[in-house]
């Protein structure tokens, strides 16, 4: 089992890659199976921004963990994101309850404060300038 405790960047790489495959299966699950329930509820459009910023910043995540040293608190925010943006989102697209969306802000400000973070303290490679 995973924990803070045990979370490296070789775990971090694992669970950004499965949540990539997420992104892509229920990308692929709302365009098809679900396509009828998102249409009923008119949230077609819904769906696929949740999917669209899940598989961003699956991918990101996913870079994120090779860097050294490990920025285990962007990476964290970008999971946050993930989880509270587009999950929120994914939930209301299929089940049409319109207070779901106001979870959503809370992944975007995650979203947000991760990418102010990597424009504060950069990503370099070791042995790279850090100034």
């Amino acid at each position: 089992m995973i924990t803070f405790r045990t979370m490296n960047s070789t775990n971090a790489f694992r669970i950004s890659a499965i949540l990539g495959f997420l992104a892509v299966a229920l990308g692929a699950f709302g365009a098809h199976a679900l396509k009828p329930v998102l249409e009923k509820y008119f949230t077609v459009d819904v769906w696929k921004t949740a999917s669209t910023y899940h598989l961003v910043h699956a991918v990101v995540m996913l870079f994120i963990a090779t860097r050294r040293p490990f920025p285990f608190l962007t990476w964290l925010l970008f999971g946050v994101g993930i989880l509270f943006f587009s999950g929120s989102l994914y939930l209301l697209a299929a089940s049409g309850v319109p207070w779901l969306g106001a979870i959503t802000p809370i992944g975007g400000l995650c979203f947000l404060a991760g990418w102010a973070l990597l424009a504060v303290k950069p990503l370099v490679a070791d042995g790279a300038d850090r100034s």
